[in-house]
């Protein structure tokens, strides 16, 4: 599959050195590619904004994709406590502002997931469509996902990045790519997984994480069009439980794709994308 190929090509360096100040003491690293409608590219707690290159070159082709590090994460101003989600909700907004981009797409994987429903809910006028790729919230609440964390979090302050990687990889990456990559890949993704982020942006980001009501009423709430996309490996969430989530959403849809995991773009990059151009156009289509 294309994905993993990618991987191997995966480059988390940090370019240019831009930042927008957002709020009191806050600047956000960001960086552009392309030109056309935006879409904006929400971070998990475990991922920079380089990590999204590599799998949405052929969307900044077509559009202005823009990727930024949350505040506390990656190059971004590091203040005190974690944000709250109110708070990088604002952030996300005061860095629109900034690049006077007046309404956006939003792709957002895992953890980050939360940020774009939030997002969605309070600032409709911001937001075109969205995308949510192995959602950690589901239309029953998600106590499995609190406990998963909280493992995580013992094992994270217990053993260190290291040990969190070992104890994640065969629960996030999909079972094909597990096989297909082999000793090789997996050493690889963990030295890149351990320069990512620190013992302590990972230990307050999972303790945020935690944080999430998660309650299904709410996304009666999301004005916008909303594309769950799920790996049918994904250890969080099946098929099933994916149609019912999007299936709260005013107007939502689901997309299943074939052997990925819980970040399904890893699997297939190319796939993926091809999912999200036709659910962006569509939207676009009837704006």
């Amino acid at each position: 599959m294309s994905g993993y190929a990618n991987l191997a090509q995966l480059d988390l360096a940090y370019r240019e050195d831009r930042r927008i100040r957002v709020r009191d003491g806050v600047e956000l690293y960001y960086e552009t590619r392309g030109e056309g409608t935006p879409i904006t590219l929400l971070n998990a707690f475990f991922l920079p904004s380089p990590s999204w290159r590599v799998f949405t070159e052929e969307l900044a082709g077509s559009y202005q994709v823009v990727g930024y590090d949350l505040c506390n994460h990656g190059k971004s101003s590091h203040v005190g406590p974690e944000p709250t989600w109110e708070e990088h909700a604002a952030d996300l907004i005061a860095l629109l502002d900034g690049l006077e981009i007046e309404s956006t797409h939003l792709i957002a994987a895992s953890t980050s997931t939360i940020l774009a429903r939030d997002v969605a809910l309070r600032h409709p006028d911001r937001v075109r469509g969205v995308v949510l790729a192995g959602p950690v919230f589901g239309p029953r609440g998600m106590r499995r996902q609190r406990q998963v964390q909280r493992a995580w979090l013992r094992t994270l302050e217990s053993h260190g990045i290291a040990g969190l990687y070992e104890h994640m990889y065969p629960e996030v990456f999909s079972a094909e790519m597990n096989e297909a990559i082999g000793t090789p890949g997996f050493l690889g993704f963990r030295e890149a997984f351990s320069a990512l982020s620190t013992v302590d942006d990972l230990v307050n980001g999972l303790k945020r994480a935690m944080e999430d009501v998660g309650d299904p009423g709410i996304l009666a709430g999301v004005e916008r069009p909303a594309l769950v996309v799920v790996g049918d490996d994904d250890f969080l969430m099946g098929p099933t439980a994916a149609r019912e989530l999007a299936a709260l959403f005013p107007d939502g849809r689901a997309e299943i794709m074939p052997k990925a995991g819980h970040v399904p773009f890893v699997d297939d990059a190319e796939g993926f994308q091809a999912i999200v151009r036709k659910f962006f156009e569509e939207v676009d289509a009837r704006a």
